[in-house]
């Protein structure tokens, strides 16, 4: 009799938990959004292991993906500064929509048919409309929440895309039959549909936010132009703002090391390391499981150290890392999981907490444009290292996770400087200039 008492009191403790309790009172749109994660994130895993091999597979060289990587980031760099403007005009529900629609749906059909350099150049440059829905999309995701439950809700973001992981197998054994060209084109139309699929439940499910029809109102009858040159105000207030800037270095560092990490990893494993292309699918579940585990049973019990020494302790594992992939001998199955493993941990630590400190120290009033410049600066400052890593890599493999070791260096420098913010001062100044915004 104690076995059934033991699961139902397990089950009742599962439905306290934390972040079963912050999904529950989250109803309107950040749970529809977190729901709906699963639709880009299923695809997109499905996809990402082998992303890079469908391009070398059909002929593109090292340095002509690195060109394709910075060609694309200079463009989403415009299509982010815009981004500010374009989801006050058109409001945070329609500028998500079409964000998913152009960004992903059409960028999709175009990969499916890529075989070229050109294609794979028009493809990505699709892909930056999603730039602009980025901005959209964490406004529709956060406004008309509660600023307490930023993490948690940031934190369910990251398990949503985490729990879509869990299909990568599936590619892997497709990969074994028909190989990677023809499996990487199905699924590429399978991400299509699937974002048709999002933008349609998001016209139904989701609402425009308060700040959203504010801001709608306000920037009705004002020209595209002159809310460009208003940028020559905001720009400096951002610039001045030294917890904001620390966190942008921050940023554009872990955009930088992502974007090594997603184009040259896989060619690292398989093309330096000599393991086999099918295990490709294997890293990220690993990856899924760790995160999951700590987001889960761990990241709640962190409340209490709140952000600068977990992102800390999460920068050193992440130049540790770096370390351990450049020594890992070839052939060592061994060591790549133990990198896939710390690096799963270190994500847990730091990208909630950097996505949530940015958005405690940004005006609510002024976060779409505020959100967009610091799109745009991230981007842009990351764009010359697409192609730098891709040279890099041409001429040693091991090149690019040299360079990503040295710059989380300066992150850890960077983040030993960050102040952890005072939650309740943050939350009513939020929410007194969330009030002034309705005011006005």
């Amino acid at each position: 009799m104690e076995k059934p008492v033991n699961t139902a009191q397990k089950l009742k403790d599962l439905r306290r938990h934390p972040l079963i309790e912050l999904l529950k009172n989250n109803k309107g749109n950040p749970r529809t959004l977190i729901f709906m994660e699963p639709l880009w994130g299923i695809p997109h895993n499905l996809i990402a292991p082998f992303a890079t091999l469908y391009m070398y597979t059909q002929g593109i060289t090292d340095v002509q993906i690195g060109l394709i990587l910075s060609i694309s980031m200079v463009v989403q760099v415009l299509f982010s500064f815009f981004g500010g403007i374009i989801t006050d005009k058109l409001g945070r529900k329609v500028t998500t929509m079409m964000g998913d629609f152009f960004g992903w749906g059409i960028a999709c059909l175009v990969w499916a048919v890529s075989g070229n350099f050109w294609l794979f150049l028009i493809a990505v440059l699709f892909n930056s409309f999603e730039q602009i829905n980025q901005t959209a999309w964490y406004c529709l995701l956060i406004e008309d929440a509660d600023s307490k439950d930023l993490l948690g809700i940031y934190t369910w973001v990251n398990i949503g895309g985490l729990i879509a992981i869990f299909f990568a197998p599936i590619s892997g054994l497709l990969i074994n039959f028909f190989t990677v060209v023809p499996v990487v084109r199905v699924l590429y139309l399978v991400f299509a549909v699937n974002m048709v699929i999002k933008t349609i439940i998001t016209f139904r499910h989701c609402e425009e936010t308060r700040q959203g029809k504010i801001r709608m109102a306000e920037t009705k009858d004002t020209p595209v132009l002159k809310m460009l040159y208003e940028y020559k105000d905001l720009i400096p207030k951002v610039l001045m703002n030294k917890e904001i800037m620390k966190v942008l270095i921050v940023s554009v560092i872990l955009h930088i090391t992502n974007l090594i990490s997603i184009n040259f990893f896989s060619l690292y494993v398989t093309q330096r390391l000599g393991l086999a292309d099918r295990y490709l699918a294997f890293f990220p579940i690993l990856n899924a499981a760790v995160m999951l585990i700590f987001m889960i049973g761990i990241q709640h019990r962190l409340e209490s150290v709140k952000f600068r020494i977990p992102m800390w302790i999460g920068l050193v594992l992440y130049a540790a890392c770096s370390v351990l992939l450049i020594l890992t001998p070839i052939g060592n199955m061994l060591c790549v999981i133990i990198y896939v493993f710390l690096v799963a941990v270190a994500n847990a630590l730091v990208v909630p907490r950097k996505d949530a400190l940015l958005q405690l120290n940004i005006n609510p009033k002024e976060r779409a444009r505020i959100n967009a410049l610091i799109m745009s600066f991230t981007i842009a400052f990351a764009s010359p290292f697409g192609y730098l890593a891709g040279w890099l890599s041409s001429i040693d493999r091991r090149l690019p996770f040299v360079f990503t070791f040295t710059i989380f260096v300066v992150a850890i420098i960077i983040v030993g400087r960050i102040r952890d913010p005072e939650f309740a001062k943050v939350y009513k100044e939020a929410d007194d200039s969330a009030a002034c915004g309705a005011g006005d």
